[in-house]
């Protein structure tokens, strides 16, 4: 198969200069007067609800060193260490420029940056670490494409991810479609952390294997793909997440997996004013625009926690 490689890298790492046209889910709900908190059963940044909905899952008050990938603007740090401000953090970022933003986030709380491509840390690096979180940050790893004009030569960059294939399909009897894009840097960095043997582990991202059918809203609901999408964005085009592929992953490795959708762990009260802007066909308001484009995403994004049963503190 000829493919060519899809990375983000070179964006991050030279050209970005905002996050103000990137709405994730993160940063949509970090502002106290944001309409989108308004939407919700519990009023609260995503970091705060995060670590609640987690609090759930493992006893959080056994964590002690956490590492953040590809942290954005920080919020999510921040918040965790507002709530458990014994945790020792770090924050790991291929892009000088949100390392930057985050220390001024983040400035005055006990932190460690690190400036460097995760898939280049070393094995040895990981395995200290209690907790690893990667929000809304998978999609912007290395996505191999199958190229529409065959016979061009890949670079040796390419060639060493395509070569990867073969073993991902053999080692995890993972089945990759014909001329599907292929999430190989967000297979990699799963298979990297499970074999660091980390004891909890939080991913989240676009995923293109969500769907959403609620009956009182015909006009939101949406099937799953299947296979990763292109996302167009500015200087950079990014690819939804195959979850299935990271979950079989996880459980080659024997962690516990718990999957779902960020309505789990942000869930709506679809109150008058939410069911209004969800039933027009056209928005009527800038708000009730961001409403919709928010609940959708709510839908759209995955997660995995990921639960080493022989580790886990506490």
């Amino acid at each position: 198969m000829n493919y060519e490689l899809n990375t983000t890298a070179h964006y991050h790492v030279s050209q970005i200069d905002s996050l103000g046209w990137e709405l994730t889910v993160c940063n949509a709900l970090y502002e106290k007067s944001s309409p989108c908190r308004r939407a919700l059963r519990n009023d609260g940044s995503f970091g705060e609800q995060l670590f609640h909905f987690l609090a759930k899952l493992f006893p959080l008050d056994g964590i002690r060193k956490v590492l953040e990938i590809g942290g954005g603007l920080g919020y999510v740090m921040k918040d965790l260490l507002t709530l458990h401000p014994s945790i020792q953090a770090t924050m790991l970022d291929i892009s000088p420029f949100l390392l930057q933003k985050q220390k001024d986030t983040l400035a005055g709380l006990p932190v460690t940056f690190v400036e460097m491509d995760f898939l280049n840390m070393p094995l040895t690096g990981l395995q200290t670490f209690d907790l690893v979180i990667l929000n809304e940050i998978l999609g912007d790893f290395p996505t191999l494409v199958v190229q529409k004009a065959p016979g061009s030569t890949a670079d040796a960059e390419t060639c060493l991810w395509a070569n990867k294939v073969f073993d991902f399909e053999e080692e995890f009897s993972l089945n990759f479609q014909p001329n599907e894009p292929i999430n190989i840097g967000a297979i990699a960095s799963v298979e990297k952390l499970c074999g660091a043997r980390i004891p909890f582990i939080f991913i989240s991202e676009h995923s293109c294997e969500s769907s959403c059918n609620h009956p009182s809203f015909p006009q939101m609901n949406f099937e799953a793909p299947g296979s990763p999408e292109k996302i167009s964005l500015k200087g950079h085009d990014e690819y939804t997440v195959k979850f299935s592929h990271l979950e079989k992953i996880a459980r080659a490795f024997r962690y516990k997996v718990i999957r779902g959708q960020y309505i789990d762990i942000l869930p709506v009260d679809f109150s008058n004013k939410l069911q209004t802007a969800m039933r027009q066909t056209t928005s009527l308001s800038d708000e009730q625009e961001i409403l919709k484009h928010f609940v959708y995403d709510l839908y759209k994004y995955e997660y995995l926690v990921l639960i080493n049963e022989s580790k886990k503190k506490g």
